[in-house]
């Protein structure tokens, strides 16, 4: 193999392939990025044995090959060398090594992979793939990831749910056991695409796939067990497998919001965040909740750790209920409010220990839910002179 490329025609790719390999666990070929250079093109893939990534980049081929090199020390070697000026890439007779040159005055070595150990990377289904926004896509995982259970044996609320929903929207959900979010969207083609009971995604794999996604549109296929995603140019690929476990039905807590017999709160956002953020400092591991104490025009809210004080503050809001009093943990609250643009948010409570989802006009289609604290009245008991 002997291919003469630039580093920026090619290091973005490399850094993908980078972000996927395994750093130290697993076997060598597993930590390795290969190369495969023919017909004028550098095809640069990596996996970590479930995620795939491949993408091809422009370069002079002189001769075509295929090699696996230690991904990390590739790419950071890469990234030193000055762009503008060519990079040869060829394989040492007699010996194992790829040398990497530039100027003819930098040359370097790096230990390669037998291609014996190479195993071919799964195909885009070319069969009617559905065209959609990379940047609503990453946008999508964005609102939805807080709220998916990031422990593995949590099976199916482990993953993110894409679900098809007979009113011909699209349902993404995301469920970690005290709280739920869901994004609902319109997407024909996706909607046809997708099977009668959805896909699930794993939480470990969303990030990457987050990092693939750019603003451009992308392609998307799928088959029973793999999830394909393809620049619309064609020349970057990203595939994972699917999870074929059975998803709660999410259908009974939000009924719960949909009920009569509910309390609505609306407030402002901002002045909720900023409020919450100051009494976020008197919270303590016994205590991890905000109390909110609820009138027609206002909410007081109070926060009481044994070890670090207390705080309380009273902000403008609009009520209609029957809660006098209910709690909610501060820190999960104040991450859910700061992924709404809304100005204003409605909190639809059911109950005290109930499902309370959270709207903003702002943000059609997007609720959240999150369950309440249980309020303990706490005690204090002093000895008595006997």
């Amino acid at each position: 193999m002997l291919v003469n490329v630039f580093k920026e025609n090619v290091i973005e790719g490399l850094s993908k392939a980078a972000n996927i390999i395994p750093t130290k666990t697993g076997m060598a070929y597993l930590r390795s990025i290969w190369l495969k250079a023919e017909k004028d093109i550098l095809t640069i893939m990596a996996t970590d044995s479930n995620i795939e990534f491949s993408g091809s980049y422009p370069a002079d081929v002189v001769s075509s090959g295929l090699v696996g090199v230690n991904g990390r020390n590739f790419v950071d070697l890469l990234r030193k060398l000055s762009s503008g000026v060519p990079i040869t890439l060829s394989l040492e007779e007699g010996s194992n090594n790829l040398l990497i040159s530039q100027k003819g005055t930098r040359n370097y070595k790096l230990p390669t992979n037998d291609s014996v150990w190479f195993q071919n990377f799964s195909e885009f289904p070319e069969e009617n793939p559905v065209v959609w926004s990379g940047d609503y896509f990453a946008e999508l995982i964005d609102k939805i990831f807080y709220c998916i259970a990031d422990d593995e044996s949590k099976d199916a609320i482990g993953c993110l749910y894409i679900n098809p929903a007979e009113s011909g929207h699209i349902d993404a959900c995301g469920l970690n056991g005290h709280q739920f979010a869901m994004l609902r969207f319109l997407h024909d083609e996706l909607h046809a695409l997708l099977p009668k009971n959805g896909i699930l995604i794993q939480r470990k794999y969303l990030s990457e796939m987050k990092k693939w996604l750019g603003a451009d549109e992308i392609e998307l296929n799928m088959t029973e067990k793999r999830l394909f995603l393809r620049t619309y140019d064609k020349k970057e690929m990203f595939n994972l497998p699917l999870s074929a476990y059975q998803y709660p039905d999410y259908s009974n807590f939000l009924s719960r919001i949909a009920g009569d017999n509910t309390s609505k709160l609306i407030l402002s956002r901002k002045e909720a965040e900023e409020a919450l953020e100051r009494l976020l400092i008197f919270i303590s591991e016994n205590n991890r909740c905000t109390y909110f104490s609820l009138s027609e025009k206002e909410a007081h809210l109070s926060s009481n750790g044994i070890d670090v004080g207390s705080a309380s503050e009273t902000i403008e809001a609009e009520y209609n209920g029957n809660i006098q009093k209910i709690a909610f943990p501060t820190r999960n609250l104040l991450e859910i409010m700061d992924h709404y643009q809304s100005e204003k948010l409605t909190m639809i409570m059911s109950g005290t220990e109930g499902p309370c989802g959270i709207m903003g006009s702002d943000d059609p289609e997007y609720t959240v839910i999150i369950m309440p604290m249980k309020i303990v009245d706490n005690t204090y008991y002093q000895e008595e002179k006997v």
